[in-house]
């Protein structure tokens, strides 16, 4: 024992147990299953596919939120060259009504000839500037559209992984559900042969003790605490009685007897 087991305080004194060697046993067979049971629940919460999937969606949530951006911008843009396919046609449906009306010689005034084709080359320079403008938006949205394309494909792809892990996680997860329950059903069937005063002690001892409760005594070795027991325990083990519920004096569980024990 080393000197923080003795500077350690005393563990309460709790009630003397006893119960037939057969039950004892039968308490390292619910602490086996309770091992396992511990197990499963380790696996369950350890399944690389939760970290893999909570890795997926943060990445994912960054395209997202950069695709509604690139959908706006896309909307915005279509709005703008829409509007500009608009100024662009009105100047030339004006341009084109101004060049009927002096192809047909209605106009006969020299003045108001001069000032017809001075308009007409005013709506010229316009229709010039608008369909420059024009082009700039069409060349901007559809670099604007490039990326859209690649940020939806990207999140079709996030999609699909995600989806591919809920997969394999949820049958993971069933399969290690289903080893929980018969587990479970195999504990029930153990733990109801057992004294409930006995059953108490092992669980309050499990909860203290990192999941274990109970070990058995192989040679003169505790497998709890993996401790080799001072010969005065080892002799007070041998005069105990053979249904006396004995305790490590090292960790403090649930010392049982078996064949492979030196005392």
């Amino acid at each position: 024992m080393d000197l923080a087991d003795l500077s350690a305080p005393p563990r309460p004194k709790e009630p003397t147990l006893n119960a037939e060697p057969a039950v004892q046993r039968r308490l390292l067979d619910l602490q086996d299953l309770d091992l396992q049971l511990d197990q499963v629940a380790h696996k369950r919460a350890s399944l690389p596919e939760h970290q893999a999937l909570k890795d997926l969606i943060a990445e994912k949530s960054v395209v997202d939120r950069e695709l509604v951006t690139a959908d706006t911008e896309v909307s915005d843009l279509q709005r703008e060259q829409k509007k500009a396919d608009s100024d662009v046609e009105q100047v030339r449906q004006r341009r084109a009504r101004n060049q009927q009306r002096l192809d047909s010689g209605q106009v006969t005034s020299p003045r108001d000839l001069e000032n017809l084709q001075h308009e007409i080359g005013s709506l010229d320079r316009r229709i010039s500037d608008l369909e420059d403008s024009e082009l700039e938006v069409m060349e901007k949205l559809e670099a604007a559209e490039v990326v859209q394309a690649d940020l939806r494909t990207r999140a079709e792809a996030f999609a699909g992984r995600q989806a591919e892990l809920e997969t394999t996680r949820d049958a993971a997860l069933k399969e290690l559900d289903e080893q929980r329950a018969q587990l479970g059903d195999k504990r029930k069937a153990v733990a109801a042969e057992l004294p409930e005063n006995l059953l108490a002690q092992y669980q309050r001892l499990r909860e203290h003790n990192g999941g274990i409760g109970a070990a058995p005594l192989v040679g003169k070795r505790c497998m709890g605490c993996r401790m080799e027991l001072a010969p005065s325990d080892l002799n007070a083990i041998k005069a105990a009685p053979p249904d006396a519920v004995l305790r490590c004096e090292e960790c403090g569980r649930i010392l049982v007897r078996t064949s492979e024990s030196a005392a």
